[in-house]
């Protein structure tokens, strides 16, 4: 049975490679691009993953290069939950094709997360927006009453 990394194993997220040595963000990079083209490319043959059009925003690698999580998005929103089952599924395959395709020792572990970073970017670009259409509305008022 293999064990998840705990919380304090994986990098947080937040700046790019904050906190991540040159090896974890090259090994993660690698593993985003060759997972991104596997996943283009058709080759992980689950009906539901072959028709879900995936990106791979970023991949997160431990210190030990054991582990590794993905952060993804679907197009038109959030990553479903029977998407993510379906890559946990197929995780041991994918594990193993990147090892061969990276020349990795050891293939990390992979877990799968949905990338909420876009929906955060546009609840903040909302608000923002909201911000500035009272600040308009408050000169408007300013300019009216003098």
């Amino acid at each position: 049975m293999s064990r998840s990394p705990a919380r304090s194993e994986v990098p947080r997220r937040g700046a790019a490679g904050a906190g991540q040595s040159q090896r974890q963000l090259r090994v993660g990079e690698g593993l985003r691009h060759e997972l991104a083209e596997l996943l283009l490319r058709g080759e992980v043959h689950d009906p539901l993953i072959a028709e879900s059009h995936l990106t791979v925003a970023e991949v997160r690698v431990t210190p030990d290069l054991r582990h590794a999580v993905v952060y993804l998005t679907e197009l038109g929103g959030e990553l479903r939950a029977e998407v993510r089952t379906a890559l946990e599924r197929a995780a041991p395959r994918l594990r193993g094709e990147l090892a061969r395709r990276l020349h990795l020792k050891y293939a990390p572990e992979l877990s799968f997360h949905a990338d909420r970073s876009f929906t955060e970017a546009a609840r903040i670009e909302a608000l923002l927006a909201t911000e500035r259409s009272t600040l308009e509305r408050q000169r408007e008022d300013d300019d009216g009453a003098g």
